[in-house]
């Protein structure tokens, strides 16, 4: 089984995203994993640790934004007994921790400016420096950052550092919202209502087409986490019975998509000649700036690389 395989779905906006991370889940590379809360992150930088030559050692998980502003340094990169009033004995830092293996920083925007320069330093010289201690240690770690805030706007705001930005952004992977990728919505409900009537000892029930329709005509804000939530409910509530349109809960069956304001023509329309003359105008109006490019028609880059290459636009 791939060590990528529980990530579900066969969007071509999700299989850019896995495609890139089988390539370079060998590799020791720095990776940035940007996306929305609930889509995955996680999820995937297990992945890229379990595919990767460090799989035996250990993974570290941390949240940034639970780090105590004041403890941050400390808990990351530990501290040597005396360091600073409570440091009754020697401590090792998450870095230490991970030795060999792979650290993923959650929620990296949420680190302070200091922690940040720290990292930086560790992430370009391997260097690893205690409070206390006199002299930095090395350090074997990959770093695997994660994010759903934009960094670049935080550089902006000089709330994050630009180079170091750039040097956490080495291979960029950016996962798809759900209602970019509302086609998976069947397999993935499918697999949940599976995997939990297991968990809960329920018979797995059945979901209907209208069902299946409705739900893929929702924005789903809370993303993959929101619809495995509501598998559940469904599961526990019903009981084994077949889930139904009314079924479901009012935010969803009354939901609205928003009109994008366009009116496909009487005569209609050739939709690859639209999608190739929309993909050429972006590329001009950014002037060949692919990621720009993709923003402007709100999808991802590993989408829009696609695209290109689907209908051969250099």
């Amino acid at each position: 089984m791939s060590h990528f395989s529980h990530l579900i779905g066969q969007s071509a906006e999700l299989q850019q995203v896995l495609n890139t991370a089988r390539i370079i889940s060998n590799t020791d590379v720095t990776v940035l994993v940007e996306g929305t809360t609930g889509t995955g992150k996680e999820l995937l930088t297990q992945a890229l640790h379990n595919a990767s030559p460090r799989s035996e050692k250990a993974y570290i998980a941390v949240n940034c934004a639970a780090l105590p502003d004041a403890l941050a340094e400390s808990q990351l990169f530990g501290h040597k007994k005396g360091a600073f009033t409570g440091a009754e004995s020697d401590h090792n830092g998450f870095v230490q921790q991970a030795e060999g293996g792979t650290l993923f920083l959650d929620e990296v925007g949420e680190l302070s400016l200091a922690v940040q320069a720290k990292l930086l330093r560790f992430i370009e010289y391997g260097e690893c420096q205690r409070l206390g201690d006199s002299l930095p240690k090395k350090s074997n770690v990959r770093i695997i950052a994660a994010t759903n805030r934009d960094l670049l706007k935080q550089v902006a705001s000089g709330e994050f550092r630009e180079d170091l930005y750039y040097r956490l952004k080495v291979i960029p992977l950016t996962l798809p919202a759900l209602h970019q990728r509302l086609e998976d919505i069947p397999v993935l409900a499918k697999h949940f209502l599976s995997s939990l009537a297991q968990k809960h000892g329920l018979p797995e029930p059945s979901i209907s087409k209208a069902a299946l329709k409705r739900m893929k005509s929702y924005n789903w804000p809370g993303n993959i986490r929101e619809l495995r939530n509501l598998c559940e409910s469904l599961l526990v509530l019903l009981q084994g019975n077949g889930i139904e349109e009314t079924n479901l809960p009012p935010h969803i069956t009354s939901y609205m998509p928003k009109s994008s304001g366009f009116k496909l023509p009487s005569a209609g329309i050739k939709l690859d000649e639209l999608e190739v003359d929309l993909l050429n105008q972006a590329l001009q109006a950014t002037s060949g700036n692919k990621s720009r490019a993709a923003k402007m028609l709100g999808i991802t880059r590993d989408v829009f690389l696609y695209r290109l290459k689907k209908y051969s636009i250099s």
